[in-house]
């Protein structure tokens, strides 16, 4: 009974998910891009923590293999958001 309650909270968040990000008009992309990028950070601190904590072989992997991946979004996340934000400024050939 278990397997269906946690589920039935995956297909909801992934619903939601997919809604909420629908919505959210293009001007709000960039600080919610920002704020998720804090979000991945502490991934980072948890998954580092699961790594280090001397648990058995198979968490050490898992925690470093967590590692690996929240490097990755946190480091991908901030170059999207600096894409982003330079295409904002002014360019210095424009007298606009």
């Amino acid at each position: 009974m278990e397997i269906v309650f946690l589920a039935f909270i995956l297909m909801l968040s992934i619903f939601l998910g997919f809604e909420l990000i629908n919505k959210v008009p293009a001007t709000l992309h960039t600080p919610l891009m920002s704020g998720s990028n804090a979000i991945s950070g502490i991934t980072l601190v948890g998954a580092l923590t699961s790594a280090g904590a001397e648990h058995t072989q198979l968490a050490t992997i898992l925690g470093t293999l967590a590692v690996a991946m929240a490097t990755i979004n946190v480091i991908g996340g901030y170059m999207v958001t600096d894409r982003m934000l330079a295409m904002f400024k002014k360019k210095q050939g424009d007298a606009k």
